[in-house]
């Protein structure tokens, strides 16, 4: 998320402005850094730009630490709560992994949405997405905060091949409701060349290529992309609705 929307502007590390501000320190300290001291707008990425809590690759070097930490998990849903009057959405880029940054992201979040290519080995991995929001949901209810709310399984970089989404997708889709009791999203998120583009674009500056993404919005407004994005947000909107 953090190079997707533009903050990655730099080829060296001495030129990284990310490193001492980013979400890292939103959930190390309970008495300083809030949301309004580290996020930024972002990049070049859309019109208007959005606010970023942008992460970084030294989060690896903390994960052990913040593990061992029990007040670590409610910080980020502390000061997002001191925020929420300021935002109508607030969009949590969660790794995809059972780890403490997972735990904060989903203890934080009232909806989760979980994409997927719904090829077999990603279909296997949601058992272990099951298990772990059952976990955390013991410690929302600690919290005294509701259940998370599975807003559904994403398909996302599907294939175009209509033969595939004719014969192979349905069965894979069917594997998930059955197994996993999971929701599906109606919108599919197809594998375009556009998404490929827009993400990859970069600029000459001086003898370097510097990354320069852009929202897909921006970057191709008429696509099938474009097409396919709004209905995602309009469901996810609606069965936000229907959830509350």
């Amino acid at each position: 998320m953090t190079f997707a929307t533009g903050l990655v502007k730099f080829q060296f590390d001495e030129q990284d402005d990310l490193r001492d501000s980013n979400v890292l320190q939103v959930i190390k300290s309970g008495d300083f850094d809030f949301i309004p001291d580290i996020a930024r707008p972002s990049k070049g990425f859309n019109e208007l730009e959005i606010d970023v809590v942008p992460a970084h690759i030294v989060l690896i070097d903390y994960q052990n630490e913040l593990t061992t930490q029990v007040r670590t998990r409610t910080r980020l849903l502390g000061k997002l709560q001191r925020v929420e009057d300021d935002y109508d959405i607030v969009i949590i880029d969660a790794p995809p992994s059972r780890d403490v940054y997972a735990e904060i992201a989903l203890v934080a979040a009232d909806y989760l949405l979980i994409p997927s290519d719904m090829k077999p080995f990603s279909n296997k991995g949601l058992r272990n997405v099951v298990n772990f929001i059952q976990e955390v949901n013991e410690t929302r209810d600690m919290l005294s905060r509701a259940p998370l709310e599975v807003v559904g399984v994403l398909p996302s970089k599907v294939s175009t091949n209509s033969k595939y989404l004719e014969f192979v997708l349905p069965r894979q889709k069917e594997t998930v409701l059955k197994n996993y009791k999971l929701p599906i999203t109606n919108t599919v998120i197809h594998e375009r060349a556009a998404l490929s583009n827009c993400i990859n674009k970069t600029i000459t500056m001086g003898n370097y290529e510097i990354p320069d993404p852009k929202s897909i919005f921006e970057f191709s407004p008429n696509s099938d992309s474009v097409a396919e994005f709004r209905n995602l947000s309009s469901e996810i909107m609606r069965k936000m609705g229907e959830l509350r």
